[in-house]
């Protein structure tokens, strides 16, 4: 069964850090394109970051460079992102995404799997 599964998410307050988990079973994701996205209310949802299959090259949203990381662990066929120095707008729920075609430039809403979303929190 092909399953993505978030967690990681949860309730900081701003000026700290989560780590987000992005585990797959049922296929390699070494080979996909996984992207972090989040959606907060009554927004769009938008991609915040993308590794890349194979190469593992990682792409990041404007608002998010240099305060998140995103990083594979192929042993675990897991993705993680982590958030450093976070703030109330990074609130959303967020979602990791895979895409076969493995490149970044074409991961968006036409991802092959999508996980169920971890809610993230960042209030005082």
């Amino acid at each position: 069964q092909v399953q993505l599964v978030e967690s990681g998410g949860g309730l900081v307050q701003p000026g700290g850090s989560l780590r987000l988990s992005c585990a797959a079973s049922g296929f390699t994701l070494g080979y996909y394109a996984i992207g972090w996205f989040r959606q907060a209310p009554g927004k769009e949802r938008e991609r915040v970051s993308c590794i890349s299959g194979r190469a593992g090259s990682t792409a990041y949203a404007d608002p998010v460079k240099g305060r998140f990381t995103i990083s594979r662990d192929s042993a675990k066929n897991t993705v993680y992102l982590q958030m450093n120095r976070l703030t109330p707008e990074d609130t959303a729920v967020y979602y990791c995404a895979a895409d076969h075609r493995g490149i970044c430039s074409v991961l968006g809403r036409a991802a092959d799997y999508w996980g169920q979303g971890t809610q993230v929190t960042v209030s005082s």
